[in-house]
């Protein structure tokens, strides 16, 4: 079985996609990946955050994990991505993380690279899907390989039944049914970066 590198970066402000994130990499270990859990850099000014006692308390909570970088995107052979959604698109911290990665684009490093991704909201519709497909845009331009979760496993119907990838509803402890979905997710990324790296040498 071929060794492979997942980065899974997050963004999360309130720690739903942090405890999602946090579940994938597990997973990702399982299932016999090297893994890097990254945060993306919070761009919300200081006192934004010390306002909101839940948002300051998860900030403090997990500053011990490393900033995600370039170096993270051009290291993995595969990609986990969770973020909440912000009026139907992505946060602005993960997207101005994404738009720092022109030049390793150029260089053509990003391309053939697996990815999936999950997503939050407030409510059970506000803008998971959306989220999650406008991140796969990026991932499209990148020449990136998506691995959405689909229907492959009866745990995506138990979390709510998105194809797209896991997503989930902020505000409370994350379901057992969705940290199924985000375990089954990984662990399929897992193995289709497995078969990637084997077939198409150079991506490793």
């Amino acid at each position: 079985m071929a060794h492979v590198k997942i980065a899974v970066i997050y963004y999360s402000a309130y720690g739903t996609n942090y405890q999602m994130a946090v579940e994938a990499e597990k997973a990702a270990r399982e299932a016999g990946a090297e893994v890097r859990l990254r945060r993306v850099n919070e761009l919300a000014p200081k006192e934004a955050i010390e306002s909101q006692a839940g948002w300051k308390n998860h900030v403090e909570a997990t500053k011990h994990i490393a900033v995600a970088t370039l170096d993270d995107l051009d290291w993995a052979d595969g990609f986990i991505f969770s973020v909440p959604t912000r009026f139907g698109n992505l946060a602005a911290q993960m997207k101005q993380f994404l738009d720092t990665a022109g030049p390793l684009w150029g260089q053509g490093k990003l391309a053939n690279k697996t990815v999936t991704a999950m997503s939050s909201a407030a409510n059970p519709h506000g803008g998971q899907e959306a989220t999650i497909l406008s991140l796969y845009t990026t991932m499209f331009h990148w020449g990136a390989i998506v691995v959405a979760p689909g229907y492959t496993d009866p745990s995506i119907y138990a979390a709510g039944g998105n194809p797209y990838g896991t997503s989930a509803t902020q505000g409370k402890e994350v379901s057992a049914e969705v940290l199924a979905a985000v375990r089954y997710q990984a662990q399929r990324l897992v193995a289709t970066t497995e078969k990637m790296v084997r077939e198409v040498p150079h991506i490793a």
